[in-house]
Parts: structure tokens; C-alpha cells; sequence
């Protein structure tokens, strides 16, 4: 490689590691911004430099993000398991910001076409060791005493899921202990961060008259949620971790539904079912929280792509 190619290299690398750090939010990079750089470089490859309306289309999208990603990420011996296709709008403003950042590729004017591909798939490598490492992330294992109570063993899985989670693992916890208490209920299975606009639901599971919502943060966004329901005839339910428990109802109150909605803790609504259960069959404790997880793991598989977050109970 020549003098100007090396320059080159080390230049856009730094690039590269400056839009990253630009992307990192509350100390992580989202799988879909990582899959969005290897769109933009991936591009570059086949086309450079590229005109803006060739790679970003009328709406905003960086184009391949969806129907192209995964051939893009096979190309790169990324597994299938990292992506489906890459979404929401943050991906696309940060491709366009990774374009902007290399001039729509004339960063590599002068390089032979040779060079500017070495350089090109030394970036993508980059981006395709993070993916690669996210893919060997390991199941949240938790230590369980079966000595101990349900309401402990819930809230440690809570506590070991708080960094990774997002939400996540909170939502099809719930799913799962509803799958277990109502086994002749049909229990609804989303991604969890699917909009509700966007799959026509009323909240994360609807049982019957019951709405339930499950959410790590509460906010005045759920609680409009619930008022809508409220307005529909349903009742919500809204389950949130117990230190946020203070927080939802002094929303519900300011949204003006803090009578009419019932808020309870994640932690004491899964033990407290993990407790009934086990009288009502006359089984150990500890054999329903093994059930509950398993149909947890089950339910998560169907649905999302992060398996990392799958549960192993030791």
C-alpha cells in the first residue's frame, strides 16, 4: 500500500472511531448504528464517491438498511442472529453522518481502486468485530439459592438484566409468568420495541378487559396509554421495577388516571405469582420460577434477535 494509501487509512479510521464515540448513547452503541456503518461502507465499496440521492432516499432512509442488510452482514460473515434489518430513524441519521464525515467517499480520491477496497474492508472489519463480539455475548446467568424467596430470586434476575436489558427482558418476563398463570390463554408475543402504532396493539399484553404495560422508565407517554384505555373500556396495568413504583403513580396522579389504573411493582408480580402457583399444585417454589424461565427464553426466541438476553438460572 502506498504512503497516501496508509494516510489515507489512518485518517478515515479516525474517522470512523470519531463517529462511533459521536453514536455511543448512555455507554453503549446500538446494534442497528453498527449495522448502518457497515451499510454506508458497504456502498462506498461498490460506489465511490456516490451522489446523496443514490444512497439516502426521498424519505430520509439510507437505503439496504432494511431489505439489503442481511446479504450486506453475510457478506461480512456477520451471523444472522445480529440483525434483521436495521430500523428507527436514529440508524439512518447516523449513516448520513458517517457519509458527510467521508464527503460521500472523497476521502479516498486518488487511491487506486485496489487501495480504496483495502481500506474500505479494513473499516468494515471494524464495525464487523463489534457485531462479532455482541454475537458471543453470554445468557444472563443467575445464581439462585433455592433456600431463598421468590420475591429475592426476581429481583436479582432484575437486577442482573438492569445494564443489558432496555426493557426487554422486563416485557417478556411478564409475558412468560402471564403464559404460565393462564395456560389456556392465548398471551401475545411482540418484539419489545415494536411501536404499538406500528403492530395496531393497545399495550404490551391484552388479556380479556385487562391492558397490561410493562415498562423499566415510566412516562407520561404510558400514561397516555392507559388514559386511552381507560377511554376504551379497558383497565391498565402498568408494571414497572419497585424504584419506580413512587414515580408511576406520581405521574398517573398528574395525568389525572392515578385512581383509575393499577400500578405494581415487577418484582411483587411475578413472585407473588410464583408463590400462588406453587400452592395452588402443591410444587416447590423453585420448580415454577425453572418453568416460568424456560417459557421465557422460548417466548424471547421467537421474537428477538439479542439470545444474549436469554436467562440461565444455576
Amino acid at each position: 500500500m502506498s504512503a497516501k494509501a496508509e494516510k489515507v487509512r489512518a485518517a478515515s479510521r479516525q474517522i470512523l472511531e470519531d463517529w462511533l464515540s459521536s453514536c455511543t448513547r448512555r455507554g453503549t452503541i446500538s446494534r442497528n448504528t453498527i449495522a448502518g456503518g457497515i451499510v454506508v461502507l458497504d456502498h462506498l465499496r461498490r460506489q465511490c464517491p456516490v451522489l446523496k440521492r443514490d444512497v439516502i432516499s426521498a424519505a430520509g432512509e439510507l437505503k439496504g438498511a432494511r431489505s439489503g442488510l442481511k446479504k450486506i452482514l453475510e457478506t461480512y460473515k456477520i451471523p444472522s442472529t445480529y440483525l434483521k434489518e436495521a430500523t428507527t430513524r436514529q440508524v439512518h441519521q447516523d449513516g448520513q453522518r458517517l457519509f458527510e464525515r467521508l464527503d460521500w467517499g472523497r476521502k479516498f480520491s486518488g487511491l487506486t481502486a485496489r487501495e480504496r477496497d483495502r481500506v474500505l474492508l479494513g473499516l468494515i472489519e471494524m464495525l464487523a468485530g463489534h457485531a462479532r463480539d455482541w454475537v458471543k455475548r453470554q445468557n444472563l446467568a443467575v445464581d439462585v439459592d433455592p433456600s431463598q424467596t421468590p420475591a429475592v430470586w426476581v429481583r436479582m434476575i432484575m437486577e442482573k438484566a438492569r445494564q443489558y436489558s432496555g426493557g426487554v427482558v422486563e416485557q417478556h418476563l411478564v409475558g412468560a409468568k402471564l403464559a404460565r398463570r393462564f395456560k389456556n390463554v392465548a398471551v401475545p408475543n411482540f418484539p419489545a420495541h415494536a411501536a404499538d402504532r406500528q403492530t395496531g396493539r393497545t399495550g404490551d399484553f391484552a388479556l380479556s378487559k385487562f391492558i397490561y404495560h410493562v415498562t423499566a422508565t415510566p412516562s407520561r407517554g404510558v400514561m397516555q396509554k392507559c388514559a386511552d384505555n381507560l377511554k376504551a373500556g379497558f383497565h391498565p396495568i402498568l408494571l414497572v421495577p419497585r424504584k419506580q413504583e413512587d414515580r408511576a403513580r406520581e405521574l398517573a396522579y398528574e395525568t389525572g388516571i392515578g385512581k383509575l389504573l393499577t400500578i405494581v411493582s415487577l418484582e411483587e408480580f411475578v413472585s407473588v405469582n410464583i408463590i400462588e402457583m406453587a400452592i395452588e399444585e402443591n410444587r416447590e417454589f423453585f420448580g415454577v420460577l425453572k418453568e416460568i424461565i424456560e417459557i421465557y427464553n422460548k417466548r424471547l426466541a421467537e421474537v428477538e434477535t439479542d439470545l444474549s438476553l436469554q436467562i440461565e438460572i444455576r
